[in-house]
């Protein structure tokens, strides 16, 4: 069985990806990287298309559209499945999630079966977004604990490792969430499932490159969807 791989949604990223990538492997771990391209018209897939010569364990699937975000890891977790690997990440491919902490992942992962990176427990944080951006994403994760009963502190961060057990027992057919807020549900149904979780502190550092994707309609699902879940509309 393969050890890990490290899953990478992309759009209009080929600047931040072809920094992320030598970064990833520089880390020396069993990891493979699967690069999951939305059609990106600044050439993202080329750009990666060019590292998987220089690195083998690239994996690159091209899309036929901007098909989202959910859809897009569901893509890539089926992938994941189908090729045997043990260990799951999500990623960022804007550089917010900083592949350094990719070691205490690993660390973590052999005795959980979720780790989540942290921006709000001792030790992490954000670099470089305004105050009241902070104070939504703080909100959001409050607004997710208090709604689905759970006391994770970071619901709404995207950097996460998922044991294959856990991503098994899902049933991912069933996953109500189109944007980031899948992000949310993945993680709630995690621990409905008593699989055991944790999280590490990672500072999260604003994308220098490209523009974020966050949107009303994506706020607006995530605040919908934690009633769906908790009554299990």
């Amino acid at each position: 069985m393969n050890s890990g791989i490290v899953i990478i949604p992309t759009y209009n990223e080929k600047e931040n990806i072809a920094k992320l990538i030598p970064e990833i492997i520089a880390q020396n771990l069993p990891l493979d990287i699967l690069v999951i391209d939305d059609n990106s018209p600044d050439g993202t897939s080329q750009v990666a298309g060019k590292l998987i010569i220089q690195f083998p364990q690239i994996h690159l699937i091209t899309r036929t559209g901007k098909l989202g975000f959910a859809s897009a890891y569901l893509t890539g977790f089926k992938y994941a499945l189908e090729h045997g690997y043990q260990f799951i990440w999500q990623m960022d491919a804007d550089l917010s999630h900083q592949p350094k902490y990719l070691q205490d992942f690993w660390q973590k992962i052999q005795e959980s079966d979720l780790v989540v990176g942290s921006r709000y427990v001792p030790g992490g944080g954000i670099e470089g977004w305004p105050w009241f951006r902070l104070f939504l994403s703080k909100f959001a994760s409050l607004y997710a604990q208090i709604i689905l009963g759970v006391k994770l502190k970071d619901f709404t961060g995207g950097y996460n490792c998922y044991r294959r057990e856990v991503l098994e027992a899902i049933d991912l057919a069933k996953i109500i969430s189109q944007g980031y807020s899948f992000l949310l549900e993945l993680k709630y149904k995690t621990i409905l499932r008593n699989f055991k979780y944790c999280e590490i502190p990672i500072i999260f550092v604003e994308r220098q490159q490209g523009k974020s994707k966050i949107s009303r309609k994506i706020i607006w699902e995530a605040a919908i969807n934690c009633w769906k879940l908790r009554f299990g509309l």
